[in-house]
């Protein structure tokens, strides 16, 4: 029966004389007449020790058995005395870059037109194995919170945030649009008495970015929550979330962030994730200045960018980790639905991480008068929103929500340098394929 390279140690510890293990030959070394060959699996790596020359290419897919040895020197710690060599899969040897090197030393567009085989690299798999974390400790945290997983259509009528930055597509005999969020569906949700909702799904925006933040299709870890007053809760709920997603993160991919070291790849404490500020817009606005001035830069007048930047650097220095929640964002800067603290602010907010913004979220307005009411003031024709106003016509509780960027915070994490790096499949302007 086949183990995995993580397990070999384990097998050469109780003598085993018949291992077999399969995966693809990441490196090979020849010594005389003893060829080492480095095997990579799901699992890691491995070394095998074959008596003769081995006249296989690199990322062959091979099925190895033989005899399991302790050798401290050895990737962990053992190795695989080779008794029989089969070869399932020879690779070509013109491979278009080094697997088993430093792909960051590859361009970024090669990497992602070899997808399949940049995937195979070591540190490029670890980006996805922290996102399976992410995803699991997130999902996991809301369950245990009485959240509902939902999953709703991609297919839409129109936008809950206007007709602007929509991918339409051809739907039988009409055009519909695909969704820029689960926002509406999650809030039908709510009313519909579920209450407490959460999805990790696909989300879409037609926005003509070309920058290392922006995907045109990503993958949104989208809350909802009935009941509440205020984003306060919103934001003490996220705080939870985060705080699991860094603890679990620490706990089972270690050694993918070691991998990313040189990046800087690390998560923080779950405590210091509680110690984050909450810092309502003008305040967070004149801090950025302070930070910006210390470093005779340019005047900031919202919270773009470079402010989120300095938020950040700011949080670490005074509260020790660089996580932030702007809230109490003027209704200027957001959407109709906003829930009003007074004629000038809303209950919304961002979350800010590593100076980036991973978050927007808040409270929605949920009277069905007030949203009839809020509509014209932002250029909203009544109509155009049937289906999202019959959301509250019959009743809907207080609730709000928010949403994380899968990739956004997968590449703060690791200390990627764009956010292509952190999707499997990146779309933006140009690329739709592999």
């Amino acid at each position: 029966m086949r183990i995995l390279a993580k397990d070999l140690k384990s097998a050469a510890e109780k003598g085993e004389k018949n291992a077999v293990l399969s995966g693809w030959i990441h490196r090979i070394r020849e010594l005389g007449a003893v060829s080492f060959i480095v095997l990579r699996d799901r699992s890691g790596l491995v070394q095998l020790v074959l008596d003769a020359k081995c006249d296989l290419t690199l990322e062959s897919v091979i099925t190895v058995r033989g005899e399991a040895a302790l050798n401290e020197k050895a990737p962990g710690g053992a190795e695989l005395r080779v008794t029989e060599i089969r070869c399932l899969s020879g690779a070509a040897p013109d491979l278009p870059f080094q697997v088993n090197g430093d792909v960051s030393r590859t361009g970024l567009e090669a990497v992602l037109d070899r997808r399949p085989l940049s995937l195979r690299n070591p540190a490029v798999r670890a980006i996805f194995r922290v996102q399976s974390t992410i995803i699991e400790a997130f999902s996991a945290y809301l369950r245990e919170n009485d959240f509902t997983e939902i999953k709703t259509s991609k297919l839409v009528s129109g936008g809950t945030e206007g007709g602007t930055n929509l991918f339409s597509v051809d739907y039988f005999d009409r055009k519909v649009y695909l969704a820029q969020s689960p926002q509406c569906y999650k809030q039908m949700l709510v009313a519909s008495g579920l209450e407490r909702v959460f999805e990790v799904a696909q989300a879409y925006r037609a926005e003509k970015h070309d920058t290392p933040r922006h995907l045109n299709e990503y993958v949104s870890l989208d809350v909802e929550m009935g009941f509440i007053e205020s984003e306060k809760e919103l934001i003490e709920l996220e705080k939870g979330i985060l705080a699991r997603v860094f603890e679990e993160v620490a706990r089972k991919n270690s050694g993918d962030l070691e991998l990313w070291a040189k990046n800087g790849a690390s998560v923080p404490k779950p405590e210091a994730v509680f110690n984050a500020p909450v810092i309502p817009y003008e305040e967070a606005l004149g801090i950025a200045n302070e930070e910006s001035a210390k470093k005779k830069g340019a005047r900031i007048f919202d919270i773009n960018p470079d402010a989120e930047r300095y938020i950040c650097e700011w949080a670490l220095r005074e509260r020790g980790v660089d996580l932030a929640f702007v809230n109490e964002f003027p209704r200027r800067h957001r959407p109709f639905y906003a829930y009003p603290l007074d004629s000038v602010r809303t209950m919304t907010f961002d979350a800010l991480f590593r100076g980036i913004e991973i978050t927007s979220g808040g409270r929605r307005q949920h009277d069905y008068n007030a949203q009839l009411e809020a509509l014209p003031r932002f250029g909203v024709k009544p109509e155009s929103m049937e289906d999202y106003l019959s959301i509250f016509k019959y009743g809907c509780p207080p609730h709000g929500g928010f949403a994380i960027g899968l990739e956004r915070l997968t590449a703060k994490i690791l200390g990627l340098a764009n956010v292509k790096e952190a999707s499997l499949f990146p779309r933006d302007r140009r690329r739709v394929t592999p």
